[in-house]
């Protein structure tokens, strides 16, 4: 069964080595489940509201293009205060509350969608309580980076991580599987009908919140039984609030709205930008890819990010995010141009890629990062390491919820530029101004030579 560990020292070797790695090890692969179905419900509505007009509701394309990106809007409003309750309530404890809390959402989207005279009130409210999914990733990974040392932070947030991402490809494997079947018989309700030139087929699209449901219960339960609270590294909220006051956490989180923000952003659009850009395209077969190849690549991020300089692998991934861009402005669809969906697909997955390596090196710049601030800042190495470990911890929650705000910037922008200029140019031309300015505030207080926070 979890406890509170009263003495945790994971950069002491022979501590590590005696149990330590073993303890943080069964932590972490609790976690990571917890995280993919957190996930899962956090981007539920990229696929359901792909569904929602076959099936009877009727809402406007950018009243859709809202139930996608509202879940990202509460969930990075969320993470603001979950990035601080690891230090106040314990990893196990938070863990298991935040947990459970994704009956809710789950239970609720089950049961309003098989009414197509539910209110697009209801709905709102709905995909804004998917946030609760979205809101786990900051204390999930404060709580991680407080069991590893700094020599395997970047591998153990990069599993975390990007294996809890892959809750996003997830929900776009599963759920089209889900709704074809009568799953939980009359405990699930009837069948809706969907009548295409093809002829008529029944789903059961209440299974989008459901198929989820025992799954979260088994999570639940795990991380209340097998999971620690760490009780030497505990902080008030006043203690932790100091990193307002540091200049480098605002720029962490500028550089992670680019890489997670695009990420998890782009996740949440895919789908619908298919189905819009080019309509004979099945998007629900393939969407789920992007997200895939970028939850994969961000364990590839964190592994390499403690091999190499972690910076320079975020302005690499920079590079490669802004051609990726360029990409789908050439192949998209535009004044009269049919496009070409293959380009247009290879450029996404090119900014899938890098978006996720990006994840994880952005990540593991933060202890490095807060460790030589605090060298700087203070004489005595061991007082400089306790400082800057709560910090990074409190600074990396912090990094996912702001960076997160870029689900909702990212299908919102879309769905305005659309409706603005009846393409999605404008705001992928927004997107390339924007990474610049990441490219060249990274290199400036992390690459180049002259900087005292080289990483």
């Amino acid at each position: 069964m979890g406890k509170v560990l009263k003495d945790w020292r994971p950069e002491d070797k022979q501590f590590w080595q005696a149990g330590g790695r073993a303890v943080a090890r069964r932590n972490l692969w609790i976690s990571v489940p917890a995280l993919l179905l957190a996930f899962a419900i956090w981007q539920v509505w990229s696929v359901t509201v792909v569904k929602l007009p076959q099936v009877g509701f009727k809402y406007s394309s950018n009243e859709l293009f809202w139930l996608a990106a509202l879940p990202a809007l509460s969930g990075a409003t969320l993470r603001i205060f979950y990035s601080f309750v690891i230090p106040i309530f314990g990893g196990r404890k938070w863990t298991t509350i935040s947990t459970a809390s994704l009956l809710i959402p789950a239970l609720g989207l089950g049961f309003a969608v098989q009414n197509p005279d539910t209110s697009y009130s209801t709905m709102f409210v709905l995909a804004l309580l998917c946030g609760f999914g979205g809101a786990n990733f900051s204390s999930s990974m404060s709580n991680i980076s407080l069991f590893f040392p700094k020599a395997e932070k970047g591998q153990a947030m990069g599993v975390n991580a990007g294996l809890g991402n892959l809750g996003v490809s997830a929900v776009q494997i599963a759920v089209p599987l889900a709704i074809t079947t009568c799953l939980f018989g009359v405990l699930g309700g009837e069948a809706q009908t969907i009548t295409t030139p093809q002829g008529s087929t029944q789903v059961w699209l209440q299974n989008a919140g459901f198929i989820w449901v025992p799954f979260i219960v088994l999570s639940t339960l795990a991380a209340w039984f097998g999971m620690d609270d760490i009780g030497s590294l505990n902080a008030s909220l006043k203690e932790q609030a100091v990193i307002f006051k540091r200049l480098h956490n605002w720029i962490l989180c500028w550089l992670y709205v680019g890489t997670f923000g695009s990420f998890i952003g782009f996740s949440a659009a895919f789908p619908l930008l298919i189905t819009r850009s080019f309509p004979h395209v099945d998007a629900i077969k393939l969407a789920f890819l992007g997200p895939f190849v970028g939850a994969v690549l961000r364990v590839v991020g964190g592994w390499l990010s403690d091999r190499m300089s972690a910076a320079k692998l975020t302005e690499i991934s920079y590079v490669m995010m802004i051609v990726g861009v360029i990409g789908v402005l050439v192949f998209q669809p535009m004044s009269g141009n049919a496009g070409n969906f293959v380009g247009f697909f290879c450029s996404f997955m090119l900014l899938f890629a890098f978006s996720g390596i990006g994840n994880g090196s952005t990540y593991a710049q933060a202890p490095r990062i807060f460790s030589l601030f605090h060298r700087n800042l203070h004489g005595n190495v061991k007082e400089a390491e306790v400082h800057a470990t709560k910090e990074s911890a409190t600074v990396l929650g912090f990094m996912g919820a702001i960076g997160a705000y870029g689900g909702f910037l990212i299908p919102k922008s879309f769905g305005s530029s659309i409706e603005a200029t009846g393409s999605a140019s404008m705001a992928l031309w927004g997107f390339i101004v924007f990474y610049v300015s990441c490219l060249l505030i990274n290199y400036w207080f992390y690459v180049r030579k002259q900087s005292m926070t080289r990483c």
